[in-house]
């Protein structure tokens, strides 16, 4: 039976995180623009694809969804004590990036039978100028597999956040655009993956142009 919402210990931690921390930082010191957060469902399981450009994109992300999104995140810091606890009450979940890991894409799916928002970012890695140029098929084949919509979000300015050399954040204004839902791939065939994915990257390269 698939859960309509995020289990009870998350949505806490989301909230406190998201209000200590998160909101006040993206609204006043990135002074944030979040577009289209009134379309994002707030229910059942959905495949959030975006950009990535900086480290900051998860927390963001999932603030301006309005929801918690279970993100993959590199297997290295589930080594550290404390930060392996609050990340996997918070959702995360370890991925071997030296590896095609099956075992990410299973817990992406088992997050979503629990009805999670899942993220995953398109391009696989951190771009330097934010946009798409070589998008991944993982989202796609995860969408199909689950039979949930996927959710095009831009992140625009996120790539000035941390300059190098510098260990704190920069000022810079971020704006997020939320786009419109795509239907999952009818099969998990690489023709209909690679549609669906293409799709996804259009959008989110449009969102993108569309700048401040």
């Amino acid at each position: 039976m698939v859960k309509s919402r995020e289990p009870f210990t998350s949505l806490l931690l989301y909230h406190l995180f998201k209000w200590s921390v998160v909101s006040p930082m993206l609204h006043v010191y990135f002074q944030g623009r979040i577009n289209g957060a009134e379309a994002v469902p707030q229910e059942g399981p959905l495949v959030v694809v975006s950009n990535h450009a900086s480290h900051f994109d998860p927390p963001i992300l999932s603030c301006c969804l309005r929801r918690p999104v279970a993100f993959m995140a590199k297997e290295e810091l589930f080594k550290i004590p404390i930060l392996k606890d609050a990340i996997l009450l918070y959702g995360a979940y370890p991925v071997n990036r030296q590896s095609a890991d099956r075992s990410a894409i299973r817990s992406a799916l088992k997050y979503l039978e629990e009805g999670w928002a899942t993220g995953v970012f398109l391009q696989g890695t951190r771009t330097p100028d934010g946009r798409i140029t070589e998008p991944k098929l993982g989202a796609a084949m995860i969408a199909a597999k689950a039979k949930v919509p996927l959710l095009p979000v831009s992140l625009w300015g996120t790539e000035k956040i941390l300059q190098k050399g510098s260990p704190m954040p920069r000022f810079t204004p971020v704006t997020v655009r939320i786009g419109e839902l795509i239907e999952p791939p009818s099969s998990s065939s690489r023709e209909e993956l690679e549609s669906v994915t293409q799709k996804c990257a259009f959008q989110i390269n449009a969102l993108h142009d569309l700048g401040r």
